[in-house]
């Protein structure tokens, strides 16, 4: 395997760490040198992703995922997320303090980072490093019309390599997610040749379920196999296919709703001893939190209301899959 040069020096890092820590109290840091974060059997880590809290503050949304039962907030450090990178100095730690006052995991972060060579990137791992995330979802990529789908994975590769020895001396463990369409990924198995410029360990796949179903509604099961030793976090949402004006389309719905067999797929990560932190999506219609919007358009009871029920359906299917 060619290896190729890490961007990213140690001045660097010690210059950035310094910055972090000047306008931060310190933060004990949480062991991520294990891709796998191993629960009771019966158990899973299940953070709410923040996207859809996005009508309210640190202080309200973390009181709201507490309440609702969730472990943790999969927190949104991106352009229009609850904190926007370039405040990622100054607002990733008040987000820090008001998840942890209300009993909250802060271990997952969703993020717009992939080329290193970036400053905002580099600050952003930095940061989170220091106020001991574990785990973050990286950008999506496109294959670029101008060259061949070969020549962007090589690119692609070298800088997941790259992004794998930076994530390893802070401590972080990055996962591309799949995601259907057009995205670099949408199949799975194209995934392969960018992750195996790594050793699988600070760099891997966030997997969704959702989206290898859409691509591949009789096959999932084979790219999940494959893609087995680098899965570091799953996704968990659903969907179903609907014929409207005149084609059909993609309506997502709550868990156990869809086309996901989510009794199946639980069995199989049991099967694999796959149990590491899980991200729970609502992309169904919630009045505007699915989207991310700061105002919505029904209660915001309501909304927690769908949000429980998921919760509690994830929670029973996973006790329950043999």
């Amino acid at each position: 395997m060619s290896k190729f040069k890490n961007t990213y020096s140690r001045r660097e890092f010690t210059k950035l760490s310094a910055m972090g820590l000047a306008a931060m109290p310190l933060f004990k840091f949480q062991n991520a040198l294990d891709k796998t974060i191993l629960f009771p059997e019966d158990q899973l880590e299940v953070h709410l992703f923040s996207k859809h809290l996005q009508f309210l503050d640190y202080n309200a949304m973390s009181e709201a995922a507490a309440e609702m039962g969730f472990d943790g907030l999969d927190l949104t450090v991106r352009r229009k997320g609850h904190v926007l990178p370039k405040n990622v100095k100054t607002d990733l730690p008040k987000a820090v303090k008001a998840i942890k006052n209300h009993g909250l995991k802060t271990s997952m972060m969703s993020t717009n980072v992939w080329d290193i060579n970036d400053n905002v990137n580099r600050t952003v791992l930095a940061i989170a490093s220091q106020l001991g995330f574990t785990h973050y979802r990286t950008d999506w990529l496109k294959y670029p019309d101008d060259r061949s789908i070969q020549e962007s994975q090589l690119k692609f590769g070298a800088q997941a390599y790259d992004l794998e020895k930076l994530n390893e001396e802070l401590g972080l463990i990055g996962g591309y997610q799949n995601h259907s369409g057009k995205h670099v990924g949408a199949p799975v198995w194209d995934l392969l040749p960018i992750l195996e410029t790594t050793n699988g360990k600070h760099m891997g796949c966030q997997y969704d379920i959702r989206h290898a179903v859409v691509e591949g509604a009789g096959s999932w099961e084979l790219g999940l196999q494959r893609i087995r030793p680098y899965i570091n976090s799953i996704v968990i949402k659903d969907f179903k296919w609907d014929y409207k004006d005149g084609k059909w389309q993609i309506e997502n719905v709550p868990l156990g709703e869809g086309m996901v067999d989510f009794k199946r797929y639980f069995s199989i990560l049991k099967s694999y001893k796959i149990n590491v932190p899980v991200s729970l999506h609502l992309e169904y219609d919630l009045g505007g939190a699915e989207k991310g919007l700061s105002k919505l358009t029904m209660d915001k009871e309501a909304v927690f209301n769908s949000m429980k029920q998921d919760l509690n359906y994830l929670r029973e299917t996973w006790k329950n899959a043999e």
